[in-house]
């Protein structure tokens, strides 16, 4: 199993107190991830979002994924996602930002796509549209297209029901002789499934905890191996989430989260995001989930809802997600919690734990690759 980060831009209410709020939160997740690039990871996944105060502001992800391009050596940059909707961002655009990126980061940058996961969001570019079920249409209609205007040396353009092209160069052409591996975010079981059948990863935003996930991995492995893959080759990988707190003690863990501010992370989570499967218990915003106290965190450490803990129990947790059949972790690191336990938690995480379960360290990039059809 690998090791991830996502960022997103978390601002949270510290812009009440703080005029530079919005911008220290960008500037402390750029750290995080030069710093996980130092301690091993493989992978670092920026978010895509739009209007969502508070929660996330990091709406032009391709402008700060080129300059971790520039700022960071091996690890793997990651659209988590570029929406290629019509109406959010013309697949052409799409296409060739995905080009340029992997040029700028030899060939270490990674393609995730998707819907979408919140009405308030996408439907704020679909005057009209009230269904959130409208964009699989407008997404089915595109993916397929991307690989096309990468390998092809002039595009043999589209007429579909929502773009179209006539013949072009898409320029430039992807780093390499391929392209970069496609992802998709799935925010339900049917959709692992879905993105199995076309040799898509998967990126799994929506993951409670880990018995919850073994059914769908499986479903996924079993629909991957009769992929017909829409790209130039199957990209065989389930890629999970889960806060991480990661101290020298496991009392100075539990500390360091009740004092991070998850409930209000949480609340704002499925106050954007009404495509999500939503938990028992989920209060309506602008109800808030209660504060979560130091027996709530011991809960939800038991219940493999969250990894916290010294590096020895983080360890521990992790190979559970390992045992699930997930074949990348991917850590969010909410801003609640301070930059310092941050960058130390990816320190010790980097130290104690990648090295005992990640067995490729030189980050190879068709680790997970299988020839087309195969």
């Amino acid at each position: 199993m690998e090791f991830g980060l996502f960022v997103q831009g978390y601002v949270g209410k510290r812009a009440e107190t703080d005029p530079l709020a919005e911008h220290k939160a960008l500037m402390e997740e750029t750290e995080y991830v030069i710093q996980a690039d130092k301690s091993g990871f493989k992978y670092a996944w920026a978010s895509e979002h739009h209007f969502l105060e508070e929660y996330s502001h990091l709406s032009a992800n391709d402008v700060y994924l080129g300059y971790l391009a520039h700022a960071t050596d091996r690890i793997h940059l990651g659209s988590g996602i570029f929406n290629p909707l019509a109406p959010v961002n013309h697949p052409v655009k799409v296409a060739e930002k995905v080009a340029m990126l992997d040029h700028l980061s030899e060939g270490r940058f990674e393609f995730g796509t998707g819907r979408g996961a919140g009405s308030h969001e996408i439907l704020g570019f679909m005057p009209g549209i009230t269904d959130m079920n409208h964009t699989k249409e407008l997404w089915e209609e595109t993916i397929g297209e991307f690989p096309k205007m990468w390998l092809q040396d002039e595009y043999v353009g589209f007429q579909g029901k929502h773009w179209s092209l006539p013949p072009r160069k898409i320029l430039p052409k992807p780093y390499g002789k391929s392209h970069p591996a496609m992802w998709y975010a799935a925010g339900s079981p049917s959709s692992y499934a879905m993105a199995g059948k076309k040799g898509l990863g998967v990126l799994g935003f929506s993951v409670q905890k880990v018995s919850d996930m073994e059914w769908v991995v499986e479903s996924y492995k079993t629909a991957v191996k009769e992929a017909k893959a829409i790209g130039d080759f199957v990209n065989d990988n389930v890629m999970v989430t889960s806060t991480a707190i990661c101290a020298e003690t496991h009392e100075k863990a539990v500390e360091i989260a009740v004092g991070g501010g998850l409930n209000y992370l949480q609340s704002l989570l499925f106050r954007y995001h009404d495509t999500f499967p939503r938990p028992e218990g989920i209060p309506e915003w602008p109800e808030l989930l209660p504060e979560y106290s130091a027996e709530i965190i011991e809960l939800l450490i038991a219940e493999e809802l969250m990894i916290c803990g010294d590096p020895g129990e983080v360890l521990q947790q992790c190979k559970r997600w390992e045992q699930a059949g997930a074949d990348q972790l991917s850590f969010g690191l909410p801003i609640g919690i301070s930059r310092e336990d941050t960058l130390r938690s990816i320190r010790l995480i980097g130290e104690h734990v990648i090295p005992q379960i990640d067995t490729d360290p030189v980050h190879r990039t068709t680790r997970f690759r299988q020839a087309a059809g195969a």
